[in-house]
């Protein structure tokens, strides 16, 4: 059975006092915080085996090469890819996009074609393939939501077409917490021949990721949402998608042979991982991933399901309280407007309370302009969330409609 509880002791930061209290950490959405296992990996990797990658031929560079290409080989296991060939270490969730665009997309798109994505979409997916369809004559298409955010089968059918070349959508809403139906929306697209993209970010955090099953193209997640470091992104692709692409960036270690006339490229991954990579990071993430892969899933779910619902009963109990985002197939995602009180208000006197949460557009503005709102607030939930959080954060919301009134 899963221990939330027990899980808490692993994140040192969470036993810290903020503002004097105890600190509620309700901003997982935003960044995950990290285990100690994580903390101390990343430490002894640069204390006693680092090096640069793939280069040398002393003590040092070989374990520092053996523990990148490690890395990569849990990142494989944990998306249940065919192979660690299909991984490409990224900076981030964004520039795995931008890997797809500036590679397959400019390689593919022409004029005329279209670009599906739901109206959810975070800045990453949504500006990558506006700049990339402006760039090639494409054509983003937008396909709707139910009223209450819940992702709508039909309107998603109808927007596909012979024209669609590519689907890019999130698999979890990061201001909806809608999850979206990835293996159906991959069977649809890929009937009419389009491949499909996934934004994993927030999905990664909550719920098991297998790439077969989904059979999805490509897929991307960022390693500090699942509780490990910055600077590390993965992107996913079939692997005879990768090796159909040009590099996306050009440098050492990228490379088969370069003469003063011209240069052949490496086989993926390494033909997308120009220059030094993030070699300590990848560590970091291969052992959060480990941490993750310490649990079962299935029994994460059921708990964390569980959490939102009392979350969003005590939430909606709040007087003048409007939850953003109600679908049944929800994450632990909360994106809601108090009454009058400004988003940044609310969330310096949580804040005073020892409360985290997240306020603005989050990243999505389109989707929050839709719903009428410039800004709204923003709790969310990770494997450390427990009722207290819930409690607290309910106290330090009736606090703010005190202070404001």
């Amino acid at each position: 059975m899963f221990d939330a509880y027990k899980v808490r002791d692993d994140f040192p930061n969470l036993s810290r006092m903020i503002e004097g209290k105890r600190n509620t950490y309700l901003d997982t959405a935003a960044s995950a915080q990290k285990p100690l296992s994580v903390l101390e990996r990343i430490r002894e990797a640069y204390l006693e085996e680092y090096a640069n990658v793939h280069r040398g031929s002393y003590w040092l560079s070989e374990k520092a090469t053996e523990s990148y290409e490690n890395a990569r080989k849990i990142v494989t296991k944990f998306l249940n890819a065919k192979s660690d060939k299909e991984i490409v270490f990224t900076r981030n969730a964004t520039e795995s996009i931008n890997l797809v665009a500036a590679t397959y997309g400019a390689q593919n798109l022409r004029p005329g074609d279209e670009v599906l994505l739901s109206v959810a979409e975070h800045h990453a997916n949504l500006v990558t393939w506006q700049q990339w369809c402006q760039k090639t004559g494409a054509k983003i298409k937008y396909f709707d939501l139910a009223e209450n955010g819940a992702f709508n089968l039909e309107k998603f059918t109808n927007a596909l077409n012979e024209k669609t070349k590519i689907v890019s959508v999130t698999a979890m809403s990061n201001v909806l917490g809608t999850i979206f139906p990835i293996k159906k929306i991959c069977e649809e697209a890929h009937k009419i021949g389009a491949v499909v993209l996934v934004d994993a970010c927030q999905y990664a955090v909550h719920k098991k990721i297998d790439v077969r099953d989904f059979d999805c193209d490509f897929l991307a997640f960022s390693g500090h949402k699942v509780y490990g470091p910055t600077g590390i992104g993965v992107l996913y692709g079939k692997y005879d998608l990768l090796q159909s692409m040009p590099p996306y960036q050009f440098g050492g270690d990228m490379i088969e042979n370069v003469s003063y006339e011209k240069t052949t490229f490496a086989q993926p991954p390494a033909r997308f991982e120009a220059g030094t990579p993030a070699i300590v990071q990848a560590v970091g993430l291969g052992a959060a991933l480990q941490y993750v892969m310490q649990f079962d899933f299935s029994e994460i779910e059921v708990y964390e399901k569980e959490l939102t619902k009392y979350a969003t009963e005590q939430m909606l109990n709040v007087p003048e309280l409007k939850i953003l985002g109600t679908a049944e197939e929800k994450g632990g995602v909360f994106s809601f407007a108090l009454g009058n009180i400004h988003p940044q208000d609310l969330a310096f006197v949580l804040g005073k309370e020892g409360v985290a949460i997240r306020t603005g557009h989050f990243c999505a503005e389109p989707i929050v302009n839709k719903l009428g709102y410039h800004s709204l607030a923003r709790a969310s939930l990770g494997i450390y969330s427990v009722k207290e959080d819930i409690d607290i954060f309910i106290k330090a919301l009736y606090k703010a409609k005190e202070f404001f009134k």
